[in-house]
């Protein structure tokens, strides 16, 4: 028996293999992560509240150009929607960065740029769904509207209904079962079209008119909260997401189900990973970048000059060359799997899956077919990774998305390797990914933390 242990790859659950000391922390890290997903369910969100989070750990506001200095702890704001902190370590900067990368953007229903109509005595909003979904996942369920309109006199007007006591929420209907012979017949994917992704949001006509009624009466409502009008539509960015806070899911509350772990399961481990070492000798790095989920494009995607013109600025104020700063760092592309689910098991290759409650994953390439688009990182850099998790006990597994030729997917870690960036995959094996309600285990969440934490460490 002992032979065999030596000899074979048994990944165990956290709860068998992990230290006391950790279990005892599951929980409580767990309410935290929480916590910040139920305030972070846009990108714009999630960088507001990771700047309340790093202002609260000695994180001071930079800019490109400013000076920096060993023991420093600095954060960029970029646009709202992508966030860098940082902290200068005692070594050389040309020893490299410890960078771990996740994304804070989520799929969801995007309000259309000109989207309020009516029909059949209702108003409603026009959507075009952001990143992969199941189109028929998003009916039927309550939604809030998250965002910002940009009036034209520089004013910036923040919205967020549907998820504080009292407030209304919206919804997409769907056809009762009763009438949807023909629908029932369709592919799941042509079930729900995409233009019908209409959201409700009011059947109350205005008294003083006869036309448009139900439309103006939204916009009467719009303008006296607000202070907008429908123009203001066109400078707006509008999403609808699911209502309502994370859940504990099981009986024995092992579980977080919520909209948006992910990648935020994988952002909030990246920021609590940077937090907690202040002592270490190294420059960490946690990005937060936007765009993940429509290929990273935008000056606030993980393709954006940004984070080059960073590494570009550090060098210079510290005396480095930014070449030998980017080749010798390295990074942890924090990013979710797709976890084993038995109930459709004809999707995973069971050897090489990941599995819920079995700690962090490490994913060495992801991609579609013969694994196009993906980084696929070496086998150095996976045996240095995997040192540092088992000296550090860290509970991890090894995990690859699905069947081959099943599907496939891409995170930020081909973005970043391109930069001479030694890059793997790592994060929570996810389970519903990308529908409206996702569930992860606790166990690993922590399990992602102390990974970035030792990675940094």
């Amino acid at each position: 028996m002992a032979e065999k242990n030596k000899l074979f790859y048994s990944p165990k659950n956290v709860y068998d293999a992990a230290s006391d000391a950790d279990k005892s922390k599951i929980m409580e890290y767990a309410e935290g992560y929480a916590n910040f997903l139920a305030e972070a369910k846009t990108e714009r969100e999630a960088v507001a509240t990771s700047i309340k989070l790093a202002e609260a750990k000695g994180f001071v506001p930079y800019k490109l150009g400013d000076d920096v200095k060993v023991g420093g702890k600095y954060y960029l704001n970029n646009r709202g929607k992508m966030f860098i902190a940082f902290q200068i370590g005692s070594e050389p900067l040309e020893k490299g960065v410890r960078i771990s990368a996740a994304h804070i953007d989520s799929p969801r229903l995007d309000i259309k740029p000109n989207p309020l109509y009516e029909d059949s005595d209702m108003a409603f909003l026009k959507t075009h769904y952001y990143g992969g979904i199941k189109k028929y996942q998003w009916t039927t369920i309550p939604l809030a509207l998250h965002g910002v309109i940009a009036l034209s006199d520089g004013r910036v007007i923040e919205v967020n209904v549907g998820d504080d006591e009292g407030d209304p929420v919206f919804c997409v209907s769907d056809l009762l079962p009763h009438l949807a012979k023909d629908q029932m017949k369709k592919p799941m994917s042509e079930g729900v079209a995409a233009e019908s992704l209409n959201i409700i949001i009011g059947s109350q006509p205005d008294a003083e008119e006869e036309s448009d009624r139900f439309k103006l009466s939204v916009l009467k409502i719009l303008n006296k909260k607000y202070g907008v009008t429908e123009a203001d539509f066109l400078s707006a960015e509008l999403t609808a997401v699911p209502a309502g806070r994370p859940r504990d899911v099981g009986f024995d509350r092992s579980l977080i189900g919520a909209y948006g772990h992910d990648d935020k399961v994988c952002a909030y481990p990246a920021l609590t990973g940077l937090f907690e070492n202040p002592d270490s000798p190294h420059t960490i790095m946690a990005i937060l970048a936007d765009k993940e989920e429509i290929g990273s494009y935008g000056v606030t995607g993980m393709l954006s000059a940004v984070f080059c013109d960073l590494i570009d600025e550090l060098a210079a104020k510290l005396g480095a060359n930014p070449r030998i700063v980017r080749s010798n760092s390295k990074c942890l592309s924090a990013d979710v799997n797709s976890a084993y689910d038995p109930n459709y098991a004809e999707a995973f290759e069971k050897n090489n899956s990941s599995y819920v409650g079995r700690g962090v994953v490490l994913t060495k390439y992801t991609g579609a077919r013969g694994k196009s688009g993906s980084n696929d990182a070496g086998a150095e850099y996976m045996a240095f990774v995997r040192r540092i998790f088992d000296e550090n006990g860290v509970v991890w597994q090894i995990g690859e998305l699905g069947k081959v030729d099943q599907g496939g997917g891409g995170t930020v870690a081909a973005d970043i390797s391109e930069k001479n960036i030694d890059t793997v995959d790592l994060g929570v094996a996810v389970l519903s990914m990308h529908a409206p309600f996702e569930i992860i285990s606790k166990a690993d969440l922590y399990m992602t933390h102390k990974a970035i934490w030792a990675f940094n460490k």
